[in-house]
């Protein structure tokens, strides 16, 4: 079948409907997960902190874990990643920082952070993944190339917390990836430039 002009442009129009509408389901669905993870990690850890008891806390993830891939099948339900979900929780307890980072990082970029030790450090490589729409191989390399350690505001707590703020509200992204590369090579001078962002970002 031979395509005019005209149907051409509507059968490219209609391809562009179909593909944006196939990415916003699965990125809903993407966010529907990786909150759904986090909501099962909080409330097992809610129950564990309840009782008090250590023995408790194995027990109750292997009972919930068979029994939720009995009913739900065994996908992402193992014992394995009922702890992750559990880390996740105990990691991002802020549920305002992790909504945002769920509408656009997978449940792989989440696992890639869980065994860094400094929560901080946790947040400051997924809002990088989430504002630079980085894969989670790249995260991988990031965090093996240990950029964090080597960006000075690692050592600045309460700066680093701001970073993470506007990077989570994509608040002039652009001038903060600057000034990330700035805050490293020349931090006198970020440093002021910093100040001047978050005070813009706060307003």
């Amino acid at each position: 079948m031979e395509w005019t002009t005209k149907e051409s442009i509507l059968l490219t129009d209609l391809r562009e409907i179909i593909n944006q509408a196939k990415l916003t389901v699965a990125a809903t669905a993407n966010h529907q997960l990786t909150m759904m993870y986090w909501r099962i990690g909080e409330r097992i850890n809610h129950e564990i902190l309840n009782d008090q008891r250590a023995e408790y806390g194995k027990k109750i993830v292997s009972t919930v874990s068979i029994q939720l891939q009995k009913e739900y099948g065994e996908k992402g339900f193992e014992a394995r990643n009922i702890h992750r979900m559990m880390q996740f929780a105990n990691k991002f307890p802020d549920i305002q920082i992790v909504s945002p980072l769920a509408t656009q990082l997978s449940w792989s970029h989440i696992i890639e952070v869980l065994p860094l030790k400094n929560p901080l450090q946790s947040e400051f490589y997924l809002t990088m993944a989430y504002a630079e729409r980085w894969s989670t191989k790249h995260l991988r390399k990031q965090i093996d190339a240990m950029l964090y350690e080597r960006t000075a505001i690692a050592s600045k707590p309460e700066e680093l917390r701001n970073f993470i703020y506007v990077g989570l509200r994509k608040t002039k992204w652009n001038q903060m990836r600057r000034l990330h590369s700035d805050y490293y090579f020349a931090p006198k001078e970020a440093k002021n430039k910093l100040n001047f962002y978050n005070s813009k970002a706060q307003a």
